[in-house]
């Protein structure tokens, strides 16, 4: 009896996929829920040690529930795409009031939970009770846009249809929860060991026989990449305000880019920043310098953040407001605050010992 394409998967992870991750091993859907969503559109080994730190702070539903949604930002910081904290948290909340902190175990159920969708539930439901369903990440489109022969942009609503079909028939026929898990990660390994997006790595791929795009040499081409138009660019000023050894951050509104993070006063290019601090922060300042250009990617535009060096000139007004705060650079790096923002504290310090080095 010839072997299924779940059969060569199968036993190819078994003897070449991942077995040392931090959250392989396990059965507990909250572990499993937590990696899947920091593994959205994030690299493994950039995930592995907030994972590790998250879990370590939070090991169950109910103290993630239960702890301040600055606190799970905080140790969100650094990772990006700050909604699947933001959902973290509201999931675990629901999870601890509606169903008493355990998961359900219909993924259907799990999908109506925030940040959740089919992908995701599927996986969960997988590694955590065996159910037989399928995952369709990006990994794992490419291998069947590759394995058929797929033309056509993965993310359009027909294509992507044209492969959730193609992903169920795969399945493996009747198994237990161990082969469904073992086949689960055997998607996910072969898309980020060798079926990668560039350069794939087809000599070592237990699928090569049958693939379309390895017959005919379309391995670089499939899967189709989505038209893209010219990324715009956005440009803002953003006001590093200094008293002493403090720094002066505002927290952003709950939605929106950075929402509930620590940021420094944004303002339009061209507008007057001394004028700005004294009507909209009410702070007299004065000017020290303008640092280098700061640009940070976007999935959909690029920012240009012109960072404006500002010394107080009176001294700090006190911060009633849960929304702005006086710290100094150590304790704004404990803060949830983005990348960009822990860029211009490094920015920052550097200008500070360049000034001092100077007036010595």
């Amino acid at each position: 009896m010839s072997q299924t394409f779940a059969d060569k998967l199968i036993l190819w992870q078994l003897e070449h996929g991942r077995h040392g991750l931090p959250w392989q091993g396990t059965s507990d859907p909250y572990a499993i829920w937590v990696s899947e969503v920091m593994l959205q559109q994030t690299q493994v080994l950039t995930v592995i040690p907030y994972y590790q730190q998250f879990m370590r702070a939070f090991p169950d539903v109910s103290s993630l529930a239960q702890a301040p949604l600055e606190r799970v930002l905080a140790l969100w910081s650094g990772l990006g795409y700050y909604s699947r904290a933001r959902h973290l948290h509201r999931s675990a909340q629901l999870l601890l009031d509606d169903y008493g902190g355990e998961f359900p175990y219909d993924r259907t159920a799990l999908q109506r939970l925030p940040g959740i969708g089919r992908s995701t539930a599927a996986a969960i439901a997988a590694f955590a009770f065996g159910e037989c369903c399928t995952i369709l990440d990006g990994n794992v489109k490419r291998i069947l846009a590759r394995f058929f022969g797929i033309r056509g942009y993965p993310g359009e609503r027909a294509t992507e249809a044209q492969l959730w079909q193609m992903a169920e028939r795969l399945l493996p026929q009747g198994p237990d929860s161990k082969t469904m898990a073992s086949y689960t990660q055997a998607l996910m390994d072969l898309g980020a060991l060798v079926c990668v997006r560039a350069r794939p790595r087809c000599q070592l791929c237990p699928l090569q026989s049958d693939c379309v795009a390895y017959k005919h040499d379309q391995t670089a081409v499939l899967p189709m990449p989505k038209s893209r138009k010219p990324l715009l660019v956005k440009e803002a000023a953003h006001l590093i305000v200094i008293d002493h050894n403090r720094i002066f951050l505002e927290k952003r509104p709950p939605s929106g880019i950075w929402g509930g993070l620590w940021c420094f006063p944004e303002l339009a290019l061209g507008q007057d920043s001394i004028d700005y601090c004294a009507h909209k922060i009410n702070m007299c300042v004065s000017k020290i310098t303008e640092l280098p250009c700061l640009n940070h990617g976007f999935t959909h535009f690029k920012l240009c953040i012109y960072p404006q060096l500002l010394r107080l000139v009176m001294p700090a007004p006190s911060c009633a407001a849960s929304d702005r705060t006086w710290v100094t650079i150590e304790e704004a790096r404990q803060l949830a605050i983005p990348v960009p923002v822990k860029k211009l504290l490094s920015m920052t310090e550097t200008a500070f010992r360049s000034c001092n080095h100077a007036s010595q």
